[in-house]
């Protein structure tokens, strides 16, 4: 069987896509949104400082010695501008860093004037510096950078973070909305299989398609609870008209028929057809039971004082006294009666004639296999599958035609009550080994 890839639940599937679908959206609105964004503020950026040099040349220019000195402290209080003479000494490093300064720079040069500088330091001081002229002299106006800058990387990072957050609690309560009523439609439909058949969902959901689903789920629910009524009716019916007249047959059979050996061969046909009938009502019967510990030993023990018949079968168990399994005891007893009597059946040693069975067990974490094994012919490896199938004989079942083909189907739903599994095989030595897994009692 190949390995299965890895096995994600429908929330976390539907978590994980809905997070994805919406984190690329807002990516791609981010970027978006900073592409809009950049130009139009670069330019608003520039048309801010530009306005503050032709401000202050206005004033510069019509103002006196006494007046210029009262401007420039206006300027720096309120708008946190210095206007300074430029010298020829002054050194001075270019504002263009990025694709926004150099927008701003070039934006500044067209509505300034060519000659126009634009620095990002000047004498080692920091900030957004524009040297313009008024007449024959030269002005540096000193701003602080910031006030043109991009929206930083922080900020972005800030509206992302938020942005993902929000997505990701979107996210989880989309995913719990679409998982909530797949959930129970899960829940009920284990039930269901357990034999629950009164588990119903609710029809009044706002979402018609699983509104639909649960109409559709109850309304199933519905039948098979009516099936199995019927169902049980019928089994019951049937076992009794038929047990019935097979009692008078085999008590007309032993009081008319003078013959002995055709009273017994009589006897004996009614005696098989009413095992028959026990099987038939075994595999037909409910599929709920009650786990409870059971040790193992003691119900061993109980089957194979069924079979004391040394000359035909032989059992022998190697089992302690203290395992213990999580099974019902009745279920757990019938399940070791069908094995040891189709070992009788059908294992016999090719050269003694009599079935030897050996049971064991071996402790696989928190389970207990019990191997119940003889020493017959075995079966074919390519028939090995079909023994479980309901009336399927094999090549020595059907020459003896003893049995009804259902006493290893009825061994493994027996099992598949008890939450166990069941396996068949060729033992290494020869004969078939059966292994019954169960889980083990605390």
């Amino acid at each position: 069987m190949p390995e299965n890839r890895l096995a994600l639940s429908l929330f976390w599937r539907t978590f994980i896509l809905l997070g994805l679908l919406l984190t690329v959206g807002i990516v791609a609105w981010v970027q978006t949104f900073r592409a809009l964004e950049f130009e139009p503020r670069a330019v608003q950026s520039a048309q801010q400082i530009a306005s503050l040099v032709n401000l202050s040349r206005a004033g510069l220019r019509y103002a006196d010695s006494i007046n210029r000195v009262t401007l420039i402290k206006a300027l720096f209080e309120a708008e946190s501008i210095t206007l300074k003479p430029s010298e020829p000494a002054d050194t001075y490093l270019p504002f263009e860093k990025d694709r926004f300064t150099r927008t701003i720079a070039a934006e500044l040069r067209a509505r300034l004037g060519r000659d126009t500088v634009v620095a990002g330091s000047v004498n080692g001081v920091p900030g957004l510096w524009v040297r313009f002229p008024i007449e024959r002299d030269l002005y540096w106006l000193q701003t602080d950078s910031r006030r043109v800058g991009a929206m930083t990387g922080r900020t972005w990072f800030v509206w992302v973070g938020i942005a993902l957050v929000a997505t990701l609690l979107g996210s989880i309560v989309i995913a719990r909305l679409i998982n909530k009523p797949l959930k129970e439609l899960s829940f009920a439909a284990s039930r269901i299989r357990e034999g629950e058949y009164d588990s119903r969902l609710d029809e009044s959901m706002i979402t018609r398609e699983i509104r639909e689903v649960n109409q559709g789920f109850n309304r199933m629910a519905r039948e098979l609870a009516k099936v199995e009524e019927d169902r049980a009716v019928m089994l019951a019916g049937i076992s009794h008209d038929l047990r019935t007249p097979l009692a008078r047959m085999r008590l007309e059979t032993e009081m008319s028929v003078a013959d002995e050996e055709a009273r017994r061969n009589m006897v004996a046909d009614i005696e098989q057809l009413d095992a028959i009938i026990d099987k038939f009502m075994d595999y037909a019967r409910p599929g709920e039971v009650e786990l409870v510990p059971v040790h193992v030993a003691t119900v061993v023990d109980k089957a194979i004082s069924q079979f004391r018949d040394t000359q035909r079968i032989r059992i022998t168990s190697k089992l302690p006294i203290d395992t213990r399994v999580m099974a019902d005891e009745t279920e757990l007893g019938r399940v070791l009666t069908n094995l040891f009597e189709n070992a009788r059946r059908y294992g016999r040693n090719t050269y003694t004639g009599v079935t030897d069975v050996e049971v064991s067990y071996a402790r696989v974490g928190s389970w207990v296999v019990l191997s119940v094994r003889d020493h017959g012919p075995g079966v074919a490896a390519e028939k090995l599958a079909e023994l479980t199938t309901p009336f399927f004989r094999g090549d020595a079942a059907r020459t003896a035609a003893t049995g009804a083909g259902l006493g290893l189907a009825i061994v493994e739903k027996a099992l598949q009550r008890m939450g166990g599994d069941f396996e068949l095989a060729n033992a290494a030595g020869g004969g078939l080994v059966a292994h019954i897994k169960l889980k083990r009692a605390p």
